[in-house]
């Protein structure tokens, strides 16, 4: 190594030369570091690539992409782990000691890493059972938001207002995944009492076959409207179930462009969309006598209505 130095012009002092050249390996070994990452990251991009290829649905990309990111994690961390325990050699640290301790100290750090290694474990499973991928949106740890990325230690969500939140996986108990496969528009309209139930159900399968035609939002209803029936008697509507089959994360896209279409078509057709009724007591006296209640009938131009004075 010296003879190296020399013959590229560089003189250095005797005692110094030991310290330059671990320099130089460490330099080395970083470097050897760097190119074993570029081509760990373009052998991925190419499984990657190649993957999507043959990916026909949304469902197979999403899981390309968490797969890919996943195993370029653990990818890097083996590499780096490997590095730094061939710089310590280097520079003179005998590791076989260093591995010795970290089994004794493991001992008690294991008691304080518990949480850690469940997260590992748990993040594990998760990929491995395909529960979770990255775009999917989920209900976990109490948060409900978009999936941004995954790892083996936490699954970070952005929620509907754009707030972030990182679950740990060790926390994740229970996974509701609202973009697996399909997502399904849940609809409840609620009518007045005096209509049709007949008239209202055709009204609602002729939004729905509209909707269903339109060029745009039909590529992403996968089934016709199914209509459900009446799924409760309220205080003052019917309440008439629906629902539609969609493309994952597209359910509220669907539902509010059927309510807004079903509102014109109940307009256009008389059917009331009732508002909360209210009934008035005017209260009693101890004598058993109740004050007047006075009402007036008051003649509208489509319709008539009762007001009181």
């Amino acid at each position: 190594m010296q003879a190296l130095l020399q013959k590229i012009g560089l003189e250095v002092h005797q005692e110094l030369v030991p310290y330059v050249e671990n320099g130089l390996r460490i330099l080395f070994v970083l470097a050897i570091a760097w190119v074993v990452l570029r081509l760990i990251r373009k052998m991925i991009g190419a499984f990657k690539r190649f993957a999507l290829r043959r990916a026909d649905d949304p469902e197979s990309v999403r899981r390309v992409e968490t797969l890919a990111r996943v195993i370029r994690y653990v990818a890097t961390v083996i590499l780096i782990i490997a590095v730094v325990m061939e710089i310590l050699h280097l520079l003179g640290i005998s590791i076989a000691p260093l591995l010795g301790a970290a089994g004794v100290v493991g001992i008690a750090v294991g008691f304080g890493a518990q949480s850690l290694v469940k997260d590992f474990f748990t993040g594990f499973f998760l990929l491995l059972e395909n529960q979770i991928r990255v775009g999917d949106f989920v209900a976990v740890g109490g948060e409900r938001g978009l999936v941004e990325e995954i790892t083996l230690r936490h699954v970070r969500l952005r929620a509907m207002d754009g707030t972030v939140h990182f679950i740990p996986t060790g926390l994740i108990d229970k996974v509701s995944n609202m973009s697996l496969e399909f997502s399904r528009a849940l609809i409840d309209v609620g009518v007045a009492y005096r209509e049709d139930l007949d008239e209202v159900f055709q009204a609602i399968r002729d939004t729905g076959a509209e909707l269903r035609a339109d060029p745009e939002f039909g590529p992403k209803i996968l089934e016709d409207l199914e209509l459900l029936g009446v799924e409760n008697w309220a205080d003052s509507a019917v309440v008439i179930r629906a629902r539609f089959k969609v493309v994952p994360l597209e359910q509220w896209n669907v539902r509010r462009e059927f309510l807004r279409r079903l509102k014109k078509t109940f307009d256009a057709r008389g059917i009331e969309i009732p508002y909360p009724h209210l009934t008035l007591y005017p209260g009693r006296g101890k004598d058993g006598s109740a004050p007047p209640l006075r009402l007036v009938l008051e003649e509208a131009p489509q319709n008539s209505r009762l007001s009181r004075s």
